[in-house]
């Protein structure tokens, strides 16, 4: 993949000149944050970042949680990221900002380590997740539990997680992997949240079990918008899989429906009603259609 150039500790430079030693603490134990950003090409030809403001407050919060203190303001950052696009020449893309602990000595305690920052963009338009639907497995590997880690943040270590879950799921010839909780509860999937609809009722899992996404966040209120009211709750197997419809909602997949759960076809195998509404006006939005919504989009 072609990174072009990225920005990195306040500079413009070519990514493979933006060079990390191997002693990083980072890359021994995960001790970094991070967001995936999306920017889209807008039905007028402009290019917006959706949600920028929301992930830069979510990625300063996640680093309160490392004690890492960014070097640089919202205000620089939100810029810097505008100017990745300008310089690759960017519209629809996915952006990732990263902030991490640097190279000082291999033990886990983090006084006066150097704290690392950069952004990169790459081109990227729809999901990631292709085609009309997924299918997917319930893994065996479990969420990590609320007790044992701050849910709410995007640690970079947490993410091993996701990636033994999508090892066994691709080992399987399934599409995505969904992690259950401690409990045996829904959680989420590797790299998005959940959504399941019976009687035309919409319900997600808890907040307190699951990384509260952005993109969920929207389409609790977009779906508000449409007519439904979204309730959050404890979501059994059982539940999931005589669910009339499932789909999934991440920054890197959008609106992603699920059409198959094991071996277990959901709504006939078959794109549902309400999913197909909330993936349109989803669209819609990132796209600057609907003026309610340009307060979520940042223009470049």
């Amino acid at each position: 993949m072609n990174y072009g150039k990225v920005w990195f500790n306040g500079k413009i430079i070519n990514h493979e000149k933006a060079l990390i030693p191997f002693t990083s603490h980072a890359l021994h134990y995960g001790t970094g944050v991070f967001e995936g950003i999306r920017s889209y090409e807008t039905y007028n030809g402009k290019v917006a970042v959706f949600r920028l403001e929301d992930h830069l407050d979510r990625f300063f919060n996640s680093a309160k949680i490392l004690n890492i203190k960014i070097p640089f303001s919202k205000k620089v950052l939100e810029q810097a990221i505008k100017r990745v696009l300008i310089v690759n020449k960017l519209k629809n893309s996915y952006i990732r900002p990263i902030a991490f602990y640097g190279s000082q000595h291999f033990l886990l305690y983090l006084k006066n380590f150097p704290v690392e920052v950069g952004i990169f963009a790459v081109p990227f338009e729809g999901s990631y997740l292709k085609g009309s639907g997924v299918k997917v497995l319930i893994s065996k590997y479990k969420r990590l539990p609320p007790f044992s880690a701050e849910l709410q943040a995007k640690l970079c270590g947490y993410y091993v997680n996701s990636v033994i879950a999508t090892i066994e799921a691709h080992n399987k010839k399934f599409d995505e992997a969904l992690l259950l909780d401690y409990r045996g509860f829904v959680a989420e999937g590797v790299g998005e949240n959940i959504f399941i609809v019976k009687n035309k009722k919409v319900f997600t899992p808890k907040e307190k079990y699951v990384l509260p996404g952005i993109t969920r966040k929207t389409c609790i209120e977009l779906l508000k918008d449409l007519g439904y009211k979204v309730q959050e709750k404890d979501i059994s197997q059982k539940e999931l899989l005589q669910a009339d419809e499932v789909f999934f909602a991440g920054t890197a997949c959008e609106i992603m429906p699920v059409l198959k759960i094991n071996n277990k076809k959901i709504n006939k195998g078959k794109v549902g009603q309400i999913t197909e509404k909330i993936l349109s006006f989803y669209k819609d939005v990132v796209t600057a259609k609907v003026k309610k919504y340009y307060k979520w989009l940042s223009f470049v």
